[in-house]
């Protein structure tokens, strides 16, 4: 095999749990020129890593743009130029992660002759010469790429995710916490996703955020996106310790570094999260609507779920936003997950 693309397009989460087939494909394949398609921010994730060749950037947002002001013929060219410098390429293999429309779309306008997709959907089948079908009962973190790598039959015990981050990405998170004068430990909290279902509420954050400062000296730090600035404000200003709301302020990558430097991690269900566990920093992660995993390949982390009748519920609760399953995990409930996990590190 001379050259394979793999395409994961978004999703921070399934991104960061797709990394652990770099290392794998590289095994395999040592000499084999590897690329990975995905779209912006997922793929500044990707950009540092020695072992990928190269990460092309799908310019969906720009193509949005062009379409709302209504530049079609920029749009089409712009298109038509993107589409021909992928052919171009000419890979052999590319592996659709994602198995929607979207990515299964890119797999073959490629050209590659062997297009496999994991558990293809949206009536993507058909542009695929190969369709995987992962287990769902797999409990097992990135279980569907795991699956993919022993379907190769280069499975491990161990599948850890890769992240590369740059001297560049540490520097900038050192500067945005000296701006809040914060030079000791510190923990993160990763509150927000883009579903209101998976997120615990404001003020268990701040009780848990209080209870870190007082018992194990801790400065909580938030992470997040840019549309999560403005809540994290106020969980802040509601706080009654000193915390530091960097959500919105650093880049992505800075944000993964800030997550390796921290001394524990409590998250939901979100991209960041993830990360806590790809770095192998302690790491608590909430579930309720969602339970993509149970088992980590990680010592560090805690994965806090109870199954309710309606559980889980992914993208259409019908609690009528009482978000019950969330409400099961008690601010005590996650304080000894987070003691245990501090003790074992010492």
């Amino acid at each position: 095999m001379n050259r394979i693309l793999i395409i994961r397009l978004s999703a921070i989460g399934d991104i960061v749990m797709a990394s652990g087939l770099i290392p794998v494909l590289r095994r395999k394949w040592p000499h084999a020129h590897l690329a990975w398609l995905a779209e912006s921010p997922g793929a500044s994730l990707l950009e540092a890593n020695p072992r990928l060749d190269e990460v092309i950037v799908w310019p969906r947002g720009q193509w949005r743009q062009l379409r709302a002001e209504r530049r079609y013929r920029e749009l089409l060219g712009s298109i038509r130029q993107f589409t021909n410098r992928l052919r171009a390429r000419r890979y052999d293999l590319v592996l659709d992660l994602q198995g929607l429309a979207k990515s299964a779309l890119w797999a073959w306008l490629s050209g590659a002759p062997r297009r496999i997709g994991l558990a293809s959907r949206e009536g993507s089948r058909g542009l695929m010469t190969e369709v995987l079908e992962p287990p769902r009962s797999d409990p097992r973190i990135g279980s569907e790429y795991r699956y993919l790598a022993e379907w190769f039959g280069i499975g491990a015990s161990r599948f850890p995710m890769e992240l590369a981050l740059t001297a560049a990405d540490r520097r900038g998170v050192r500067e945005a916490l000296a701006r809040h004068a914060l030079d000791g430990d510190y923990a993160v909290l990763c509150p927000f996703t883009t579903r209101l279902q998976k997120h615990w509420f404001d003020e268990s954050w701040r009780e848990l955020a209080e209870v870190l400062a007082a018992r194990f000296g801790l400065v909580s730090v938030l992470l997040g996106g840019s549309e999560a600035r403005g809540k994290g404000e106020r969980i802040v200003c509601q706080s009654g310790v000193s915390m530091a709301n960097l959500a919105g302020a650093l880049t992505l990558r800075e944000s993964a570094a800030a997550i390796a430097g921290a001394r524990l991690l409590v998250g939901v269900d979100t991209g960041l999260t993830h990360i806590g566990t790809a770095v192998g920093i302690p790491t608590v992660a909430l579930f309720g609507s969602t339970c993509p995993y149970l088992e980590t390949d990680s010592p560090l982390t805690r994965v806090l779920y109870e199954a309710l009748w309606c559980s889980p519920c992914r993208r259409r609760p019908i609690c009528g936003g009482a978000h019950s399953c969330m409400r099961l995990h008690r601010p005590a409930q996650v304080l000894a997950a987070v003691r245990s996990l501090l003790e074992a590190t010492g």
